[in-house]
């Protein structure tokens, strides 16, 4: 159902998301397939080169007529945490000494590799 929609013009279609990414323009979709509403997605304008591959803004349109139920179902889903909390101080510290660790085992492996060629 998502990515065609039956008998529309061009101009009979309305932006209602814009997306980062390929990925993200999907999720949109899918999010709008879920109450059967048609949409389709398209590169935003001046990103309509095809070397961006799946990378680049993109735009989701809906025919005219889904614009309500479209918004109100991006709207509700905008409610949700769509996007991860920020990392917490428990969290950061993990990842500093991941970081850290990681530099240590670098360092241990070149002194070794060091230690065989010199000895």
């Amino acid at each position: 159902m998502n990515g065609r929609i039956g008998t529309t013009r061009d101009s009979d279609l309305v932006k209602v998301a814009y997306a980062d990414d390929q990925a993200e323009a999907e999720l949109i979709q899918a999010l709008l397939g879920t109450v059967e509403v048609s949409s389709v997605v398209r590169r935003a304008h001046g990103f309509d080169v095809p070397e961006f591959l799946a990378a680049g803004p993109l735009e989701v349109l809906v025919a005219t007529e889904d614009i309500g139920v479209a918004r109100n179902v991006l709207r509700q889903d905008n409610a949700g945490d769509l996007h991860p909390a920020p990392p917490s101080d428990a969290n950061r510290q993990s990842r500093l000494i991941t970081g850290l660790l990681i530099v240590l085992a670098f360092i241990a492996l070149v002194v070794c590799l060091v230690t065989d060629v010199l000895g």
